[in-house]
C-alpha cells in the first residue's frame, strides 16, 4: 500500500498530535537499519565523518583484493563473488550517505584493483565464470559511467582519467568483445 494512493490516510496522519507522529516515525524508523544509519549521518555526522566511512570503505576493499589475491589459484567465480560483496558495502555506503562523489571513487578504486584476465582452460568448470564476471566488470563500468555523467563538469575534468583507465582496461583484456556489444564507449 503506498502512501500516495490514499490521500484520506495521509490527511489523518498530519492531523495526528505531534507527540503521536513522533512515536509512530519512531517504530517505522526502527525497522529500517539502511534508514537508521542514513538519518544518523544526515543529523548527527558531519564531513569528517564522511572522509573516515569513505576510508574504512576504501580499506574493505584493500582487504578484499588482498583476501582474493592470497589465494594462489584464484579464478574468475573468486573474483565475481568477491567483485559482488565488495560493490554491496559501496551500495550501502551511497544509501547511508548519499554522496555521489565518494560513491564514484570507491567504485573506480575497485574496477581499477580488481583481476580480470584469467587463463582458464575452456574445459575447465570454472571457464563459465569468466563470461559472468566480464558481463559484472563491464555492466558496473556502464554504471559508473552513467553516474559519471550526473557530475558537474569540473568534477568530470578531474575523474576523467582514472575512468579512462578503467576503459583502456575494458578495451585490452577480453571483456572488449562484451563491451562493444553494450557499446562502451572506448574514451571519456
Amino acid at each position: 500500500m503506498r502512501l500516495a494512493e490514499h490521500k484520506d490516510l495521509k490527511a489523518e496522519i498530519k492531523s495526528l498530535p505531534d507527540r503521536e507522529k513522533d512515536k509512530l516515525l519512531l517504530r517505522l524508523i526502527a525497522k529500517d537499519k539502511v534508514l537508521t544509519e542514513h538519518l544518523h549521518f544526515m543529523l548527527l555526522e558531519n564531513e569528517e565523518d564522511l572522509v573516515i566511512r569513505f576510508e574504512n570503505v576504501k580499506a574493505v576493499i584493500d582487504a578484499g583484493l588482498l583476501e582474493l589475491q592470497a589465494n594462489k589459484k584464484y579464478n574468475a567465480k573468486d573474483t565475481l563473488l568477491k567483485m559482488r560483496k565488495l560493490t554491496s558495502s559501496i551500495n550501502h555506503h551511497f544509501k547511508v550517505t548519499k554522496d555521489l562523489m565518494t560513491e564514484l571513487e570507491l567504485r573506480i578504486h575497485l574496477l581499477k584493483s580488481i583481476p580480470i584476465a584469467f587463463k582458464d582452460g575452456i574445459f575447465s568448470p570454472i571457464y563459465r565464470f569468466n563470461e559472468k564476471l566480464y558481463i559484472y566488470f563491464v555492466k558496473s563500468v556502464i554504471s559508473l559511467i552513467a553516474k559519471f555523467y550526473k557530475l558537474h563538469e569540473d568534477v568530470q575534468f578531474d575523474m576523467r582519467d582514472s575512468i579512462n583507465s578503467i576503459l583502456i582496461k575494458i578495451y585490452t583484456e577480453k571483456t572488449s568483445t562484451i563491451a562493444q556489444e553494450l557499446a562502451v564507449p572506448k574514451e571519456i
